[in-house]
């Protein structure tokens, strides 16, 4: 089968065969993420699955450094590529890594040493407060290597590598399982051993892909030397903002849902929405996974003023992204109550709030899919500013104004359904924006 190449034309086959590596790779860092709350919530109890809960959004807003740098510069290092500069285009791929690494540093830094305060404002008391910083302290130790595994998933794409970036993702997944299984199945560390099984997972997904960019001498990108470019820098920043933006407004969002879980349900919601979270992302990886797949192909073209592509990987991709809506919503429905049971049914009550909340969530697959393409979608075209926007107002404003207003009304199932209308408003505002944008892009 010949390798598939940035500058070929894409049939829906081809298309599919190109982004299937990074599909798979973010169902897989999904799962195992999924596994790590599994073992937690079975063996160490719901106490201490709230406590990671609680934290993790914090984590992952120190972490979305990584997708800036990854989405933001992978658009830049690809449309490089297309105008046929690879001196160039390595010489800034470079700056970005080493960049991004001082960044992650510097944050853990900030982090161990703000940590328990953090976990106060977040709320948490007496054995809560303290398992959260327990886990907290382990993970943000681990941040650099976090960053840049991130980071690593986009730009392996940009080196035509991305099924190394599925392999190492399935090696750092494994590392996981294993060190989940060894340490809190057998060792019995409880939250502790989940820590550290995230944590050196993270230095694999990080490690791998080092060790290939420092070695590889015939490939796309090779790691060299420290350069300065503060104005390709700005423009992978500005440009992948929005992705960072995204992240850490999803982040907010999940710390305030996070409030209102406890406020309305106590520690059983809190840990419901929990699992929730886990299984969201199950199903959302696989259009993040496209997204980060089809972005540098879109970059490419892009540069290379090939307008007749561009118009044609769009198209194709609406389609391929609203059939897979229809698909996820069924298979969420069918699939809600087996989730909920492996996660929580030590508990029937904690089971029925659960079951019943994921049945309203899952109805957000119907528009999500869309609204994830049309943020990479812009910045793949280097357009971080309406990028930028349309992650804005899905995953924050919309968001904030549907989580303090429906559960005035509806309760408890209007926070379940704060996602579904703040999806469906996220819908119409990227159909705008396609539209709007049509004839400058000439997509």
């Amino acid at each position: 089968m010949s390798k598939i190449q940035l500058s070929d034309h894409f049939t829906y086959r081809r298309l599919l065969r190109f982004t299937l590596p990074s599909i798979i790779m973010m169902i897989f860092t999904s799962l195992y993420g999924v596994v790590d709350g599994i073992f937690v919530s079975n063996y160490a109890g719901k106490t201490s699955f709230a406590a990671i809960n609680l934290i993790w959004p914090v984590v992952m807003m120190l972490g979305s450094i990584g997708f800036m740098f990854g989405t933001g510069g992978s658009a830049l290092v690809a449309k490089i590529l297309g105008e046929q500069d690879k001196k160039y285009a390595n010489r800034v791929f470079s700056s970005i890594v080493y960049t991004s690494a001082i960044l992650g540093t510097l944050l853990c830094v900030l982090g161990l040493v703000f940590l328990r305060p953090i976990v106060q404002m977040l709320g948490a008391e007496g054995q809560l407060a303290e398992d959260t910083v327990q886990y907290g302290r382990v993970l943000f130790a681990a941040v650099p290597t976090f960053i840049l595994q991130n980071e690593f998933q986009s730009l392996l794409v940009v080196a035509e590598k991305p099924k190394m970036g599925l392999w190492v993702t399935v090696a750092a997944g494994f590392t996981n399982i294993i060190l989940d299984y060894l340490l809190i199945g057998v060792l019995g560390w409880g939250l502790l051993g989940a820590a550290l099984a995230t944590a050196f997972s993270q230095v694999v997904g990080c490690v791998i892909p080092l060790l290939y960019f420092l070695s590889n001498k015939q490939g796309v990108l090779r790691l060299r030397g420290f350069g300065w470019y503060p104005k390709e820098l700005w423009k992978s920043c500005s440009n992948g903002a929005s992705e960072m933006l995204s992240n850490i407004s999803l982040s907010l969002v999940n710390i305030l849902y996070n409030f209102q879980f406890l406020s309305l349900a106590g520690e059983n919601g809190l840990s419901a929405y929990g699992v929730m979270m886990y299984v969201n992302f199950v199903f959302v990886s696989a259009f993040l996974g496209y997204s980060m797949g089809v972005a540098p192909v879109i970059s490419y073209h892009y540069g290379a003023k090939n307008t007749k592509e561009l118009r044609n990987l769009f198209r194709k991709s609406l389609t391929i992204l609203a059939g897979c809506s229809v698909g996820m919503v069924l298979a969420a429905e069918l699939l809600a109550k087996p989730f909920t049971y492996v996660f929580v049914g030590y508990e029937s009550t904690l089971f029925e709030m659960t079951y019943h909340g994921f049945l309203i969530y899952s109805i957000s697959y119907l528009f999500v899919g869309i609204n994830i393409f049309s943020s990479a979608f812009f910045t793949a075209l280097n357009n971080g500013l309406i990028s930028a926007i349309l992650s804005f107002f899905r995953t924050f404003l919309f968001q904030v104004i549907c989580v303090f207003l429906l559960p005035l009304f509806f309760k408890l199932d209007g926070l379940w359904s704060s996602v579904v209308v703040a999806e469906l408003f996220a819908l119409v505002l990227s159909i705008s924006c396609f539209v709007k944008f049509k004839q400058r892009y000439q997509y």
